[in-house]
């Protein structure tokens, strides 16, 4: 029981169970000078489950852009059930790859080849985690991104991207089958016109097409979510991959929400402008209703979840269906 959840206490929600957290779990990678490392978060018991593969964003903080971050979030869908893998993505601050070599800053393909490398080893994932041997259900796999990794997310799920810079990148299919389903929290919107002159030039990478976006997908976005270092739109800019991708049929947007969603990223963070615990509740429980709801096609989890926040908690959110 949360005192602090009003509104949001009518979502529905499973029951809480006990949860492990393993760090650090490494893997050697072919493509990265140093090993990925990563966290995973998991329920104590229980068979199958879900996994999920969360990608950080690129936030002002030293550690909560890392495997070591998004607490809030990890730790509650973890509890609902799901395995959840974080890895320290190449470009963060903690252990990422020097800003002077090919793809930085941002590192969008090396990001896209780490989830896609969890999903190769995660028989070796079990290995180096006995206390995982045989519980994953490797045939059960949602992305969960937020910022840059819900771009990272998008493009799993079929984006593509265009880099002035980089021709060599311009519409290239990543797409990764095995991933059945995502969230993509607070991605980046349109590039070109729609970056502000700082972004444009130093993240070109920043121009997701997400007409390719073909798998299902929800996108949260906080409508008070206003960044001109990045954007000269305003809040609209985020429902871009709501608009363009015909796998995002579902949109959920936070009122008064910033990019910190409620507080995603960590309890009393600086990343985070808009911590409020009912507005963190709503992106917990819809992330977790909507994954079960298209990872298993009998679970009215979602449904219930809709019909819920129209009746008992409309003032926190909305949702758009095409």
């Amino acid at each position: 029981m949360n005192n602090l959840i009003e509104k949001a206490r009518h979502l529905p929600m499973r029951r809480p169970v006990q949860t492990i957290s393993i760090d650090p779990v490494t893997l050697d990678a072919r493509f990265r000078p140093q090993p990925l490392e990563m966290r995973i978060t998991a329920p104590v018991d229980g068979q199958d489950l879900p996994i999920v593969l969360f990608s950080h964003g690129d936030g002002p903080s030293l550690y909560l852009p890392s495997k070591d971050g998004y607490g809030p979030l990890v730790s509650f869908l973890a509890s609902q059930g799901f395995a959840v893998i974080q890895p320290t993505h190449a470009n963060s601050k903690v252990g990422g790859l020097p800003h002077d070599q090919p793809g930085a800053p941002l590192f969008w393909r090396m990001r896209v080849d780490e989830m896609k490398h969890i999903i190769d080893q995660l028989d070796a994932i079990e290995a180096k985690a006995p206390f995982l041997a045989g519980r994953l259900d490797h045939d059960r796999i949602a992305a969960v991104g937020h910022s840059m990794g819900g771009q990272t997310v998008g493009m799993l799920l079929g984006a593509r991207l265009s880099d002035p810079k980089r021709p060599e990148d311009t519409d290239v299919s990543v797409i990764e089958a095995r991933i059945k389903t995502g969230v993509l929290l607070a991605p980046p919107g349109r590039g070109g016109d729609n970056l502000s002159d700082f972004a444009r030039e130093n993240f070109s990478e920043l121009n997701p097409d997400y007409a390719h976006l073909s798998m299902p997908a929800l996108v949260v976005v906080g409508d008070e979510d206003v960044n001109p270092f990045m954007t000269v739109r305003g809040a609209e800019w985020y429902r871009a991959a709501y608009e363009d991708g015909p796998g995002a049929e579902h949109l959920l947007s936070l009122a008064r929400g910033k990019h910190g969603l409620g507080g995603i990223a960590g309890y009393d963070a600086k990343e985070t402008g808009d911590e409020d615990p009912d507005r963190l509740a709503v992106v917990q429980r819809a992330t977790s209703a909507f994954l079960y709801s298209h990872l298993y096609y009998d679970d009215p989890s979602w449904p219930r979840t809709l019909e819920a926040l129209e009746a008992n908690a409309a003032a926190l959110a909305t949702v758009e269906t095409k």
